[in-house]
């Protein structure tokens, strides 16, 4: 194949001194460098024993809240899962029976409820959607898993406990 122009650009290479071709400043600059990360502060946090602080606005695991009563706040009203970008979020309504009129604040509510963290992008938006202030992004850390069945979290993991009175 041919240029496409018939400039040339010459190198000119000048010699090595003996220093430089026994490779003696590129080591000790290298080792320099090494010997700094020494005395500077670690990056690395040491995560089951050391617990990261987090900013005022993290946004954790979802948790359904419950009211001043211990009933659950949820109506199944669907605008949490409706906001959601990544629908990560699926339930079903049901009525509530008249035995379970203290487990419950409205006529309505979520019989099944679950969150798909894997699609989570904790955006926040369900929390901001939800006209009865039931979930809030304020969890701790989603912890790993190997199974891809086990991070799609049910009321069990997400309804808190009800306050002992």
């Amino acid at each position: 194949m041919e240029p496409l122009t018939s400039k040339k650009k010459v190198l000119e290479q000048k010699p090595l001194t003996f220093a430089e071709r026994m490779y003696l400043p590129a080591i000790a600059k290298g080792l320099s460098v090494t010997i700094s990360h020494l005395f500077k502060k670690e990056a690395t946090i040491r995560y089951p024993e050391v617990e990261r602080e987090f900013s005022t606005n993290f946004r954790g695991m979802h948790s359904l809240k419950r009211d001043e009563q211990g009933r659950e706040r949820c109506t199944a009203c669907g605008l949490c899962a409706l906001s959601c970008p990544a629908e990560a979020i699926t339930m079903i309504a049901a009525e509530r029976k008249p035995e379970e009129k203290e487990l419950y604040r409205e006529e309505k509510y979520a019989a099944v409820y679950e969150i798909n963290m894997l699609r989570c992008i904790f955006c926040g938006l369900c929390e901001e959607a939800c006209p009865k202030e039931a979930i809030y992004l304020d969890g701790p850390i989603v912890p790993a898993d190997y199974l891809r069945k086990d991070f799609i979290y049910g009321k069990d993991k997400l309804v808190e406990q009800p306050l002992n009175k």
